[in-house]
């Protein structure tokens, strides 16, 4: 594919203007739509395209509209969850070659899975917009993983500390509906580290977990934790809470640290994205470099996400989190919340979650 790469967003929220924000940096891609059912917010998003160098984006509330300047490569769809499914469905009836989704894919895994049954029996491809396995410092963490630098790796921890759910008003200023959510830490945000856990170290043999609620204001858990357990010894350990914050200037950022301990050394990162590696054996730290734009959220992931997608249709390059390997983050996440209540180990190699 040599011409330009039409895209249409839909959706026009908090969020979706890191889509949009990324779509108008991505060379030899041309934002052709956003599709925003709530015409309050038109004016604002013309007035923003137009300044980002793009006056020719078509704002609309229609399917239809967006279609008349001709075919769409690109259905980014940055909605709430209730609304994907149906989207995805319209954007497969437009013969859309490529459809990316917004997480929570679908709100549930039974709506997800019923969808992907939709996909399978189209042409479209339809990926999931997890962006966090593509913040700059995973990568680079999966590239020294990958190079054997930390040796057999048996102790990974990633301390998620956002201190963002203190309080009557906590969430109210950013995203309310964080409040009203029943299953909120891993649903929300613990699945980002399920997928970024699958990425760095493969699939877990089994896993256990312990949720809580530390804040009466909202209506799920805020806190808590899950280990994945793998064959060769590895233990994987998610310790979140989002009442609590960690050392750095934007805790927005990196969201927490991690530390990775592997026969070879270990691997930290900090708040600010800096990594830092310790050889076994030796009390020093050594700075890793590497480079990244701390643009718009995480590092410009999502940047990197659709620049990723892009160059799959220019280049045929390989996809990440297609829906139906993104499937398997939504079955973890369900055996999270069951190992939970039940207090105990869990099996993941059926996968047979209901």
């Amino acid at each position: 594919m040599t011409s330009n790469i039409r895209v249409a967003v839909i959706g026009g929220g908090y969020f979706a203007s890191f889509h949009i924000n990324a779509w108008l940096r991505i060379p030899n891609v041309e934002l052709s739509a956003i599709i925003e059912n709530d015409r309050s917010k038109h004016k604002a998003l013309e007035e923003s395209v137009s300044t980002n160098g793009s006056p020719g984006t078509l704002i609309t509330d229609s399917f239809s509209n967006a279609l008349q300047g001709g075919a769409i490569d690109i259905i980014d769809i940055a909605t709430p969850p209730q609304s994907h499914a149906v989207l995805i469905e319209e954007a497969i009836k437009l013969k859309c070659p490529l459809i990316i989704c917004q997480k929570p894919f679908c709100g549930n895994l039974e709506a997800a899975e019923e969808i992907l049954n939709t996909i399978a029996c189209s042409d479209s491809k339809v990926v999931v917009h997890e962006n966090f396995r593509f913040q700059p410092w995973f990568r680079k963490i999966k590239s020294i993983i990958d190079e054997s630098t930390l040796g057999d790796v048996l102790q990974a921890t990633f301390r998620l500390r956002p201190g963002d759910g203190q309080g009557e008003s906590a969430y109210l200023e950013r995203q309310p509906y964080f409040r009203q959510m029943d299953r909120f830490l891993i649903h929300e945000t613990g699945i980002h580290y399920i997928d970024v856990f699958r990425y760095l170290f493969g699939e877990p043999d089994a896993l256990s977990a312990d949720l809580r609620r530390l804040n009466p204001a909202i209506a799920g858990e805020d806190a808590g934790h899950f280990i994945f357990y793998y064959d060769n010894g590895l233990r994987a350990h998610f310790d979140g809470n989002r009442l609590l914050d960690h050392a750095t200037e934007n805790s927005r950022l990196t969201m927490g640290e991690m530390l990775i301990e592997g026969t070879k050394g270990c691997l930290s990162l900090h708040g600010n994205g800096d990594l830092h590696l310790r050889n076994f054996g030796h009390a020093d730290w050594q700075t890793i470099e590497y480079a990244f734009d701390d643009n718009d959220f995480g590092g410009d992931c999502v940047y990197h996400l659709q620049k990723h997608v892009v160059d799959h249709l220019q280049r045929n390059t390989p996809l990440e989190n297609i829906a139906n390997d993104y499937l398997n983050n939504q079955r973890l996440e369900s055996l999270v919340y069951t190992a939970a209540q039940t207090h105990g180990r869990h099996s993941t190699t059926s996968m047979d979650i209901a």
